[in-house]
């Protein structure tokens, strides 16, 4: 059996995933920020334990994970803010990235020391940062920054044995995606992607991408010539 840590574990992807888990009979270290809602989870079963922090606080990550032994981690926090009328907001901009890339970062900054041979890191993207969607300024571009860097990392620790996963989804039905305005076209349950995600870990993979129709038609769409794509994009969204 395992030890999976995972962040963003208070709800949506990574509530489901430590769910599965711990009834697989592995220990789970479950981190969020919220206390109350960590506790609820922890409920589901006895193999849950908690580490309740801000992912944003490198001084808390370090306080949090220094000791945190673990064969999976898993990196899911994240969220979402819309740039509404093309107005720039930097204060909306930084407060997505630092949840969105640099959580993650000031985590594996802690974590690395604890990782060896056979450790595998998994880190929740999304298919957003393929294509420049109106309003997703900078949850695209967190996206697009946590790829990056989990491609280039992966080329550095893989000689060390480590390997790296990054999941890109689609539209997940979370509390999150639920404040969207906007049709959300394939949208997947917490379940299916839980689902999705183990069986890709199982295998191996390097990337996890779903639903599969919907990121066949955004690569489609991210390779057409780019005034028919804007044109494309803008019609999607407004339907």
């Amino acid at each position: 059996m395992m030890t999976v840590l995972i962040t963003g574990a208070s709800s949506g992807i990574g509530a489901g995933l430590a769910k599965s888990f711990a009834a697989d009979g592995h220990s789970v270290i479950a981190c969020g920020r919220d206390p109350s809602r960590l506790a609820a989870l922890q409920r589901h079963s006895p193999n849950i334990s908690l580490r309740p922090f801000d992912m944003t606080d490198r001084e808390a990550c370090r306080r949090a994970l220094a000791e945190c032994p673990a064969d999976l981690i898993i990196l899911c926090a994240g969220t979402c803010e819309y740039l509404d009328h093309g107005t720039v907001d930097a204060a909306l901009v930084e407060r997505t990235i630092a949840t969105n890339f640099l959580g993650p970062v000031n985590c594996l900054e802690v974590l690395q020391q604890r990782l060896s041979a056979g450790n595998r890191v998994v880190l929740v993207s999304s298919m957003a940062h393929w294509l420049p969607f109106p309003r997703a300024e900078a949850y695209g571009a967190s996206k697009a920054a946590l790829t990056w860097f989990a491609n280039s990392l992966r080329l550095d620790w893989e000689p060390k044995g480590i390997a790296i996963t990054v999941v890109s989804p689609g539209f997940v039905d979370t509390p999150l995606t639920r404040k969207n305005d906007f049709p959300m076209p394939g949208q997947v349950s917490v379940e299916q992607a839980v689902k999705t995600i183990r069986r890709g870990l199982a295998k191996g993979k390097n990337h996890i991408v779903f639903p599969t129709g919907f990121g066949m038609l955004l690569r489609l769409l991210a390779g057409l010539p780019e005034g028919l794509q804007r044109l494309l994009l803008r019609r999607m969204v407004r339907s």
